[in-house]
């Protein structure tokens, strides 16, 4: 149960007698271990919060002291019972939540004291062990409810006597129980508008007639079957969310209603008046023998054709993916005028055709991603095709070109996913040559292009002429970058982001530093031995540089106008060298740089794999000496040497001086005395 604080509160979170935290009339004792409610908190208290303790029993006299109290929430408590004199102190109580506690084990009793709630308008019940018939007691007479949940129970079926006197009940929430079954037991909540029945294992629904129902949300069951009440009456549904089950054929709608959202998404659907073999069943009928109490009604439908007779003018979200669908019918999507949003990836289309008839005026998004699509047909004449388009996604298909004209008129297109498929760029404008092509030349609005594995080979020409790409996603590619980067050349005042992920690029001799707009830069996954010279000069402020062949980055790393302006760093898998980690502890100090990557990022000593920040002292020491001046080596190597034979020299002149002296004196004839 959301709390609304207000805007204008400026009173400060103060101590209150028994922990509890106070801020004008709310009192949160949340956490505190109570076993029961305080008895000296503040007499105008109006919101109290008593979450996460161990309260099992709500005595008679336990909300005495706080007759102003209109918001009570004891959830995740022990609570068994609630005695029946609890409330009747408390007569302006609107919003009661129990959730997780044990309720179930004195319900009769803890019914009784909800009784005296005559202001209640919301209660929430969910995760106490509840049964149906423990719910219909506990809720038979608040006729004042507003908003109800008995989520997390063990509810399995409902009836008509379930809810009954809950005239005034807009929201009902059942979700994540057992419930297999339902038997007319909202037909006598006139004014609910919301239901959530997800989660349950409910087998389909027939004879849907909730007129005054504007969400209904029974995702995540086994429904097979959707068939509304055939009925002239205008329906105020405005969201069916049917996704996560198991629907054969797309749901029988109400004729007339205010349908906007409609989520089909993760069932087994198709359509069947033609199949992918050729065989049409448009005229083949299904009768549902439908049995009510002592009446039986046989209803015969065709498979397609009575599907269509709803009125879906209002409807903009269709999120139909993960589904079978082999093709759409014909004018489907013609009766479909408003919407802005569809969504049919990951089926089995493996043609998908767009015409003037059908031309989708408000749809801005289009999924077509992850299907058999090797034909994308477009009837290209005077009128428009796709105007407000702003994001088509194709990726993961068979298409190897798209229609020369099919961005003629879409005139607000953004992004563009084609990867995945085995597409090239058209090498001149409009002209595709022998070879299939997709021509994106001139469409100014287009701003996110992604061409991931397509397999391009050595882009030539000016292939992104007249674009303004912010984005651009050249991954797994692996001969993109035969050649130089002069393709780029009419994205280098626009381009912010660039994917060359998995391209093999080895060479240093790339040049990037006419890219000034990078912002973001993902070399990921190559095989460069070296630190590109030309990124030193950008800007970026993010760079992945995993999985290459680096020893080391430049020392100066942190200091060029990369290293200033760089905010996150990718670096793990290379094989650093350990003994040349200068560039790491610059990065390091390095203001305002993050590597999310850090702990991952290892250096290599030998055969050994280390973090750089905690070398080991041998290890360190070993690089001292492999990385000390070669001269001063030389020197101290050389040194004992000398020494030794100087030493050497000068025992060896004292040893033989005297014979020395005699020898000169005779050579030279000259007596000296000694």
């Amino acid at each position: 149960l959301a709390v609304g604080w207000g805007s204008g509160m400026d009173a400060a979170w103060a101590t209150s007698p028994g922990g509890c935290e106070l801020v004008q009339s709310i009192m949160d004792c949340t956490g505190r271990w109570l076993s029961s409610i305080p008895g000296n908190l503040r007499g105008d208290t109006e919101e109290l919060f008593l979450d996460d303790n161990t309260i099992q029993v709500l005595g008679n006299a336990s909300l005495l002291l706080y007759p102003q109290l209109w918001h009570l929430s004891v959830a995740r408590n022990r609570l068994e019972l609630i005695e029946p004199g609890a409330f009747l102190s408390s007569q302006g109580l609107e919003v009661l939540s129990l959730t997780d506690n044990l309720l179930f084990t004195n319900y009769s009793l803890t019914a009784t004291a909800l009784s005296a709630l005559p202001a209640l308008r919301m209660l929430d019940l969910a995760g106490n062990q509840l049964r149906e018939d423990m719910v219909s007691v506990l809720v038979s007479n608040l006729s004042s409810l507003e908003s109800l949940s008995v989520a997390r129970n063990i509810i399995m079926r409902l009836d008509s006597s379930t809810f009954t006197n809950l005239t005034q009940l807009l929201e009902l929430n059942l979700e994540k129980n057992y419930i297999f079954e339902i038997d007319n037991a909202f037909e006598g909540l006139q004014r609910l508008q919301r239901l959530n029945i997800a989660y349950n294992y409910l087998p389909c629904l027939v004879g849907f007639g909730l007129t005054q129902l504007r969400v209904l949300n029974v995702s995540n069951n086994i429904i097979e079957w959707f068939l509304t009440l055939q009925s002239d009456d205008l329906f105020e549904l405005e969201v069916l969310d049917l996704s996560h089950n198991r629907l054969l054929f797309f749901p029988v709608l109400p004729q007339q209603s205010k349908l906007h959202s409609l989520l089909l998404q993760d069932n087994r659907m198709s359509f069947y008046q033609r199949l992918p073999n050729g065989t049409s069943l448009a005229n083949v009928t299904v009768q549902f023998l439908i049995i009510d109490g002592n009446s039986t009604n046989i209803t015969t439908v065709r498979l397609w054709d009575e599907l269509c007779h709803s009125n879906l003018s209002s409807l903009r979200i269709l999120d139909m993916s993960q589904n079978q669908v082999w093709g759409l019918p014909d004018d489907f999507l013609a009766q479909m005028p408003s919407l802005t949003y569809l969504k049919l990836n990951q089926n089995c289309l493996e043609a998908f055709h767009l015409s003037e008839e059908d031309p989708l005026a408000m749809l801005t998004e289009l999924d077509l991603s992850q299907n058999h699509l090797v034909e994308l047909g477009v009837k290209v004449g005077v009128g428009d095709i796709l105007p407000s388009l702003q994001l088509f996604n194709l990726s993961t298909n068979r298409l190897q070109a798209l229609p020369p004209g099919i961005f003629t008129h879409t005139r607000k297109i953004t992004t563009l996913d084609l990867s995945h498929n085995r597409v090239d760029l058209c090498p001149q404008p409009g002209e595709s040559g022998s070879l299939p092509c997709v021509d994106i030349r001139g469409v100014e609005t287009l701003t996110h292009l992604s061409l991931a594995g397509c397999g391009l080979q050595g882009l030539s020409s000016r292939p992104f002429q007249g674009t303004s790409l912010r984005h651009l996603d050249l991954s797994d590619n692996r001969q993109v970058l035969s050649g130089d980067l002069g393709w780029l050349q009419d994205l280098v005042l626009t381009l912010q982001v660039l994917s060359l992920r998995n391209t093999s690029l080895s060479s240093t001799a790339v040049d990037f530093s006419a890219l000034n707009s990078l912002v973001r830069l993902d070399l990921s996954g190559n095989s460069l031995a070296a630190f590109p010279s030309s990124l030193g000069t950008l800007r970026l402020r993010s760079l992945d540089l995993r999985d290459n062949c680096l020893p080391a980055l430049p020392p100066d790393v942190a200091q060029v106008p990369l290293g200033r302006s760089l905010r996150e760093l990718y670096l793990s898998r290379n094989p650093y060298n350990c003994c040349t980690l200068g560039w790491w502890d610059a990065l390091q100090q390095a203001e305002g740089l993050r590597v999310p990557d850090g702990r991952e990022v290892t250096c290599s000593h030998g055969s050994r794999a280390l973090s750089p920040g905690a070398l080991p002292e041998p290890i360190l020491q070993s690089c001292r000496w492999q990385t000390a001046d070669l001269a001063l080596l030389y020197l101290v190597l050389a040194l004992p040497t000398c020494l030794t034979l100087l030493v050497a020299f000068v025992v060896i002149f004292l040893m033989l001086k005297e014979k020395l002296l005699k020898m000169v004196k005779t050579r030279c004839g000259v007596s000296s005395p000694y």
